[in-house]
């Protein structure tokens, strides 16, 4: 499999130009049933496994799951922030590195799976509690300076749990290999 299939091994997130109510409702419906998926992906992994990469260079297992748990905190803050403010500048933070401290690189994954569980019943609850004119409502990011709206985002974070359930695929089907 050549690289970039292995580190977008869905591809990239596209926008939708119009983004339809059935669309919205999937995107809600993969972010509530993330952590209970990603838990039975990685429940019958090996140890040695949960510290295998998904690629050469790339992360392995349990730095996925970590940054998930990051990657998820920052985005439901970022999606109370778009409610309550309007347009917010939003705070980026360098997810290379924080996969790379030691949190992120020993912890059993036990530890994000329980964050990822209660944080995305929360997202879940106010996406289904939302009307369609609160996702309009929009955040800014400085370093791309593009301002998304909160549907967009619901989208961009659905595509990121699937993007990172192929990663950990990835390593489970390689380990499969004789």
């Amino acid at each position: 499999m050549r690289e970039h299939n292995l580190k977008y091994p869905i591809g990239h997130f596209v926008k939708p130009v119009l983004i339809s109510r059935a669309e919205l409702v999937n995107w809600i419906e993969i972010i509530e049933t993330f952590p209970e998926v990603l838990q039975s992906e990685i429940e019958t992994l090996a140890d040695n496994l949960l510290d295998t990469p998904y690629r050469e260079g790339g992360w392995t297992v349990r730095q996925v799951v970590h940054h998930c748990a990051d990657s998820h905190i920052n985005a439901f803050i970022r999606f109370k922030l778009a409610l309550t403010e309007d347009n917010p500048v939003i705070k980026p933070y360098n997810e290379a590195l924080w996969a790379e401290i030691s949190d992120s690189k020993s912890l059993p994954v036990e530890f994000s799976l329980s964050i990822l569980k209660g944080l995305h019943y929360r997202w879940y609850f106010i996406l289904k509690n939302t009307d369609d004119d609160m996702f309009k409502r929009k955040y800014t990011h400085p370093e791309h300076g593009t301002e998304f709206t909160l549907e967009e985002a619901i989208g961009m974070y659905a595509w990121h749990c699937s993007h990172h359930l192929a990663h950990i695929k990835l390593v489970k089907h390689q380990s499969e290999r004789p």
